[in-house]
Order: structure tokens, then C-alpha cells, then sequence
């Protein structure tokens, strides 16, 4: 087969632009910035007046845009549509591309990107982004430049690059997994100690920048032992995860829940000073006590817990100490009363 000049540089082009692709998914694993690259080569090559990468949500029931490059694109950034909808809702539901030349003769269509972008769409090519049959998003261009409409060869560049896009998307999730099982305790999904450790380091640094306050909560449940002995392992490990996730979701969106080990748990508390730690550590004992664990299995057991209190710089100067102090403050009501909060 013979080529033009045209087609012998537009495939020079694309064999540059794949290895500059395959260099970025093997020496990066900065997501944003390898797609980033991916959208700025998907200009170079196919010159379209918009373009954008569009990822599934979680729940698998909307498209929200990552990435929308052109005119009017940026009030585009976070809005979501429909699975279904449009035609990048169609192609992530179908998982099949498609190349449209005039998207007013095509049902699929949907207007209202158009109006709130004020742009005017009439060329479409959309392909999926999958991954071991996965739908991880689409990317769509619309109305090339140079030309009326998108070509068969820009469908071939465009699904290659987006198998590309895919890597980068499935690499990214892995690697961003890897980084949370990390820093998370895999039974109560809380931060587990080392992240507490690194988190309280650069909270103690920018509190003195800062000049504020920086309080912990230490909890130890009361008798737990007694719920191993009663009812099995297996029960007691469910009632673990169960006081994990209550903690979570009484903390504040600023606070650091931690499973420090065992029946051990932290709330760091940044920003906060003692007594609204103390007023907080009352306030989640009164819910601790009053919930029904194992309800399911139909226990629905009654839980206490001894609570500790300390703040910084108030009472203590540096990590240790306000660990220790809240630990400490933890075991006089352990070893007294037990069912309390006290402060350092």
C-alpha cells in the first residue's frame, strides 16, 4: 500500500504520540497528570474543538466530566449526566464507539451541554474507556477543525488512545488502593497507626506555623474481653468493625478516626482545643452506650468505653507527650470508674 505525504505524516504522528503514551504509563503514576498528556496528544493529533474524558462514578449510574478542553469546556468540569443519556451516556452504556457527522439527524443526542457551554456541536466521535470488560468512562471529541467531520483513521487513533487512557485510569485505581490499604486498618476502615503518626507530625508543624489548638481523643472499650469469651471471636471482631464505623460517621469532616490497636481507638482533632474535645468525647460516649451492636444477629448488645483527653500545646509540647497524656488520662478512668471521659 502506498501513502501520501499526508498520511505518511499523520502515522509518523501517531507512532510519536503512542511512545511518548507508552513512556508516561511507565514512568509516572500521577493519574491527573498522565491524563492530562493523554488529552493534550488527542489535540495534537485530531484536532477537535472540544474534547473530553468522562469517567463513571462509582455507583455506575452517572458520567462525570474529568477533563473538557475547548470552547466554553471549563463550565463543563464536574457536571454529570445519566447513564444513557447523550451520546457519551450511550457509548459508556453500550461500550461500543461511534462516529456521528451530524448529530441533529441522530436521536441519541442530547442538547443541554450545548447550552450551558453556549457551544454548538455537529461532529461526534466517542469511544469507551475499558479496562477486563470494565467501562471506565468515554472520551468524545467534537467538530474537528480541519475538517467537516471525523474520519474512519481518527476512530482508529482515538480507541487507541483510549486503551491507553484505560491503563492509566486502572494503574492510577491500583495504585491509589495500594496507597489506602496503607494508611487504613483493613477490619474497621479507620486510619490505622501509622497514619496517625505521619498525620499528627505535619499537624503539629502547622499548628505552631499556625498558632492553633490540636486535641485527642484515646478510647478504650470497657470489658470487651468479656464479648470474646461470651460470644466468639467472630462476634467480637464484628463488634470492632461495627464501633468503626459509628466512629466514623459521629467524627467531624476534619477529625483523624484511628483504630490505634485492638479496642483501642484515636480521634485526632485538629484545630480543636480541649474543651470541645472533652464536650465531643462526652457526646460520643453518650452514643456509644445507647447503640445496639450485633442487632443483626440479634444480641443487640450495650457497650462502654473509658475516654482520655489531651490537647496541644496546652498540655502537651510534642507527639509523644500528647499520646501519652491522653493514654494515660484513658487509664485512670480504666482503672477507676471505666465509662467516663477525663482530661489530661
Amino acid at each position: 500500500m502506498r501513502y501520501n505525504q499526508w498520511e505518511i505524516e499523520r502515522l509518523k504522528l501517531e507512532h510519536d504520540i503512542y511512545s511518548d503514551l507508552a513512556r508516561s504509563l511507565t514512568s509516572s503514576l500521577n493519574l491527573s497528570e498522565i491524563l492530562e498528556n493523554i488529552m493534550t496528544k488527542v489535540g495534537e493529533l485530531l484536532k477537535p474543538r472540544n474534547w473530553s474524558l468522562l469517567l463513571v462514578d462509582a455507583e455506575r449510574s452517572h458520567l462525570c466530566f474529568e477533563i473538557a478542553v475547548g470552547e466554553g469546556a471549563e463550565v463543563l468540569k464536574g457536571c454529570r449526566l445519566n447513564m444513557g443519556e447523550g451520546i457519551a451516556g450511550w457509548v459508556a452504556q453500550s461500550g461500543e464507539s461511534v462516529l456521528i457527522e451530524d448529530v441533529r439527524k441522530d436521536p441519541r443526542f442530547c442538547g443541554r451541554f450545548d447550552q450551558i457551554s453556549q457551544f454548538n456541536t455537529k461532529s461526534v466521535i466517542c469511544v469507551p474507556l475499558q479496562s477486563r470488560g470494565k467501562i471506565l468512562g468515554v472520551l468524545e471529541l467534537i467538530n474537528r477543525i480541519e475538517q467537516d467531520s471525523f474520519t474512519d483513521l481518527d476512530m482508529r487513533a482515538l480507541t487507541t488512545i483510549a486503551e491507553y487512557a484505560a491503563i492509566a485510569i486502572n494503574n492510577g485505581h491500583l495504585y491509589q488502593h495500594a496507597q489506602w490499604l496503607s494508611i487504613t486498618d483493613d477490619h474497621t476502615s479507620l486510619y490505622n497507626m501509622r497514619y496517625l503518626h505521619d498525620a499528627l507530625d505535619k499537624q503539629l508543624i502547622r499548628a505552631e506555623r499556625e498558632k492553633y489548638e490540636i486535641s485527642m481523643i484515646f478510647l478504650d472499650l470497657d470489658h470487651f474481653k468479656n464479648i470474646n469469651d461470651t460470644h466468639g471471636h467472630i462476634y467480637g471482631s464484628k463488634t470492632l468493625k461495627e464501633v468503626g464505623v459509628l466512629i466514623k460517621k459521629l467524627a467531624r469532616p476534619q477529625d483523624i478516626p484511628v483504630r490505634y490497636g485492638g479496642d483501642e481507638f484515636v480521634i485526632l482533632m485538629p484545630g480543636t482545643g480541649k474543651k470541645e474535645a472533652l464536650d465531643f468525647a462526652v457526646y460520643l460516649r453518650e452514643q456509644l452506650n445507647t447503640y445496639n451492636f450485633l442487632s443483626e444477629e440479634g444480641l443487640n448488645l450495650r457497650i462502654t468505653a473509658s475516654f482520655g483527653v489531651a490537647s496541644y500545646p496546652g498540655d502537651a509540647s510534642n507527639k509523644s507527650e500528647i499520646i501519652n497524656l491522653a493514654d494515660a488520662a484513658m487509664y485512670k478512668i480504666k482503672d477507676t470508674t471505666r465509662d467516663g471521659v477525663m482530661g489530661a
